[in-house]
């Protein structure tokens, strides 16, 4: 192809050629601005979720997800109209399509409120350890329809965010304090008055008790073969299982130490008739 070929279409095509290249740098700019925006959005979207302290962060990207949505459909009906597109025929029957949607979808949709509920009321936020209906786990992360958990074995759970909204929610990890209750028995034989001051001993010099409010030794139940006491202590959060283990397993070695007996179940067996004396031999 000469020059001469150019010049040609040129002549023949420029007012085309010309609303052709119009069209298409608008179309570049519709974009570019659209990027833009989006960038514009997140940044105050960040900037006024960390101002509230009680907000999850993960509602950043959920708001995120719902304005970058907007914006790109609102530069695709800016690009539509300057292609000559009625856009009033589109927004009708992209109306039309989305009550159809939302009819079809109303779980999704419900998901999504529930989502936006769990981070703005926050009955629990990543990190935490929760039980959540028949669900239990740390959590990972709250997305748009569903919360991601990891049970302690290391298994991965999804849960849709109705399901978790309408189910009560046990935190586990939220409140600073914990306490914990460990069961131990001791014989009827042995002393109850030692027992409480040995187990009591036991948790005083555990440096990872909590002195306020003090630990307790309780009797819990005068059972068939022993009496059940309970040792219960209040703990920082973070350090619930390394202490509890902790003084578990110093529970058979001090009372040994301190000799008390740890029962063992018995039954005693009467029998209605004598055995007869072959059975004796």
């Amino acid at each position: 192809m000469d020059r001469k070929f150019w010049i040609d279409l040129w002549d023949q095509y420029n007012d085309e050629l010309v609303s052709i290249g119009r069209l298409i740098l608008l179309t570049l700019l519709i974009l570019l601005l659209a990027w833009l925006v989006c960038r514009g959005v997140k940044r105050l979207i960040d900037r006024a979720m960390g101002k509230l302290e009680k907000v999850d962060a993960s509602l950043n990207k959920i708001l995120f997800s719902i304005a970058r949505i907007i914006v790109w459909l609102l530069a695709l009906l800016m690009i539509l109209d300057l292609f000559g597109v009625n856009t009033a025929s589109v927004l009708t029957v992209l109306g039309s399509a989305g009550l159809a949607i939302g009819l079809a979808m109303k779980d999704s949709l419900s998901n999504i409120a529930a989502g936006v509920m769990l981070l703005v009321l926050r009955p629990y936020k990543s990190g935490d350890y929760v039980d959540c209906g028949s669900v239990s786990g740390t959590i990972k992360e709250i997305k748009l329809f569903s919360t991601e958990l990891c049970t302690v074995d290391g298994i991965f759970i999804m849960v849709p965010n109705s399901v978790v909204f309408g189910s009560p929610v046990k935190n586990y990890t939220r409140n600073p304090l914990r306490r914990a209750d460990i069961p131990f028995s001791i014989a009827y034989g042995d002393s109850l008055l030692q027992a409480t001051e040995v187990m009591k001993k036991l948790l005083d010099e555990h440096p990872d008790i909590i002195k306020d409010p003090a630990p307790e030794v309780l009797i819990a139940e005068f059972a068939g073969n022993s009496v059940n006491l309970t040792l219960r202590f209040w703990v920082k959060n973070e350090l619930y299982w390394k202490v509890y283990w902790e003084v578990k397993a110093q529970l058979k070695p001090t009372a040994e130490a301190a000799g008390l007996n740890i029962p063992l179940p018995q039954r005693v067996i009467t029998l209605a008739s004598p055995l007869p004396e072959s059975a004796n031999k």
